[in-house]
């Protein structure tokens, strides 16, 4: 599996999942799908997920995730890249690249109302499961390779998404 047929898996399951902006339905539906492949094939879809994951760890985003959840621990930016994975291809690479571009997202623009995180952890584990699913096993150890960049300490500005969750955090301030 490259990384191609991985966007394919993801854009089938967000087809097939009843809700196509329920990150945690898409990965279930995702894994589901995954697991009727070959063993050979599971594998090389962990390492793609694991070279996106790697992708989108930059401190841009970092920061996009921090306006977004009001914050977010280490796992919390694993959590918010999952969810990112399960919007697809298009959604993901505009986000890498100018994560400012997520202000124009819906399901963004309602996180500045309703205040609900955009996480999904289930996203991180979607090879595992498949893999799981049809061998009863885990993935072998060393099947894969993770490689994260070391993240720049600079700041980032996010004109978009900072005035999108301006009141938000205003309206935090005045409640503690």
């Amino acid at each position: 599996m490259d990384v191609h047929q991985f966007w394919q898996l993801i854009d089938d399951a967000r087809g097939r999942a009843g809700d196509p902006e329920d990150g945690e339905a898409v990965s279930a539906v995702a894994s589901a799908l995954l697991s009727a492949r070959p063993r050979a094939e599971i594998v090389a879809a962990q390492q793609v997920l694991r070279d996106l994951m790697a992708d989108s760890y930059g401190a841009p985003l970092l920061a996009a995730a921090r306006v977004i959840n009001g914050g977010t621990s280490d796992d919390g930016f694993e959590y918010f890249r999952g969810w990112l994975i399960t919007r697809g291809r298009e959604v993901f690479e505009r986000a890498v690249a100018d994560p400012d571009t997520l202000a124009e997202l819906p399901a963004v623009r309602a996180a500045a109302d309703d205040g609900e995180e955009r996480e999904c952890e289930a996203a991180l584990g979607i090879a595992v499961d498949a893999y799981f699913a049809a061998t009863g096993e885990w993935i072998p150890a060393g099947a894969f390779t993770i490689r994260y960049p070391e993240l720049d300490g600079s700041e980032h500005r996010l004109p978009r998404l900072e005035a999108l969750f301006e009141d938000r955090d205003q309206a935090q301030t005045v409640q503690w």
